[in-house]
């Protein structure tokens, strides 16, 4: 018998774990706050200089100032999607072109024979 070659097991496809998933979470949290309080100090330099288009400028800041804890808090209660359940294929509808075993004649189910004598 032949025997296979050796296949490594390969960790690619694994998961992060919950810790780096956290880390990453805080991270993009803490950049987003970081965002929102340059919006803050730009603003309150635009309004200082007196800077030309303020009418634009203004409400982009305050946009920002607004939308970014929003999204920062959203992004930081985020997780990768859970993997399907192992029993969810079960209660889904079956095709028409599925055959449920008891529906087999006697002829095509699979069956054993028994010898009386040994």
């Amino acid at each position: 018998m032949k025997r296979q070659a050796y296949q490594p097991i390969l960790i690619t496809d694994a998961s992060r774990s919950q810790d780096d998933q956290l880390t990453s979470r805080q991270k993009r949290y803490v950049l987003m706050m970081g965002i929102r309080v340059a919006c803050v100090i730009v603003g309150a330099i635009l309004v200082g200089a007196k800077a030309p288009l303020l009418w634009l400028w203004l409400p982009l800041v305050g946009l920002g100032m607004i939308l970014i804890p929003w999204l920062a808090v959203l992004l930081a209660n985020d997780r990768p999607p859970k993997d399907e359940h192992r029993l969810a294929n079960r209660f889904q509808p079956r095709h028409r072109d599925d055959t449920p075993p008891m529906s087999l004649t006697a002829e095509e189910r699979p069956h054993r024979v028994i010898d009386a004598e040994p």
